[in-house]
């Protein structure tokens, strides 16, 4: 079933939507949690919690990309999860060094932007970034910051040592920040 079909059936209330979006989206939704959680039922709990977000939010809202919208909802879960579950613990090396570098590219954004003016330009912006990126730089980028891979696993998906994996970011991480800089988010 594609997912203008499976979005139908979620505006007809159909509870078939949830089961058809378990069958095609599960597994990746799991990918996305697990990379964050490293914990198995709590992955799990977060994909089952994703089933009942994306319910009570089609409708109203119609995704236009049915994939990253359970992917968004599931690493939302997830980083919620994961950020009640160490709240007065020292965060693990591999969620800090995201933390930290995500942080820095939030901050570049955070300075008094008038939310719903400014997303629609920043989602410009960032299809913009990405669009100037190699594929290969583009996959890198994406599995860092969206999915959360862990830099070992991008570098064995790119068959490369992990300095080369963290050199691409950090060329990457500067051009978007001078990207952002000269649109005016500066943090």
């Amino acid at each position: 079933m594609d997912d203008a079909q499976i979005i139908n059936l979620y505006f007809a209330r159909d509870e078939n939507a949830i089961v058809e979006t378990q069958n095609k989206y599960q597994n990746m939704c799991y990918i996305v949690a697990h990379n964050i959680l490293y914990n198995r039922e709590d992955s799990e709990e977060c994909v089952n919690d994703t089933w009942l977000f994306t319910w009570n939010s089609i409708p109203p809202r119609r995704p236009s990309i049915l994939s990253s919208f359970v992917s968004k909802i599931t690493r939302n879960t997830a980083i919620d999860r994961y950020r009640k579950r160490n709240a007065q613990k020292r965060m693990d090396s591999h969620m800090e060094d995201i933390a930290g570098e995500v942080e820095k590219i939030g901050s570049a954004i955070s300075s008094d932007i008038e939310i719903y003016l400014k997303k629609k330009e920043l989602v410009k912006l960032f299809d913009h970034f990405l669009s100037t990126l190699s594929e290969r730089d583009r996959d890198i980028f994406i599995r860092r910051y969206w999915y959360m891979d862990p830099i070992k696993a991008i570098a064995d998906r790119h068959a490369c040592g992990e300095s080369k994996i963290k050199s691409v970011l950090a060329r990457n991480r500067k051009k978007l920040y001078r990207l952002l800089k000269e649109a005016g988010y500066e943090g």
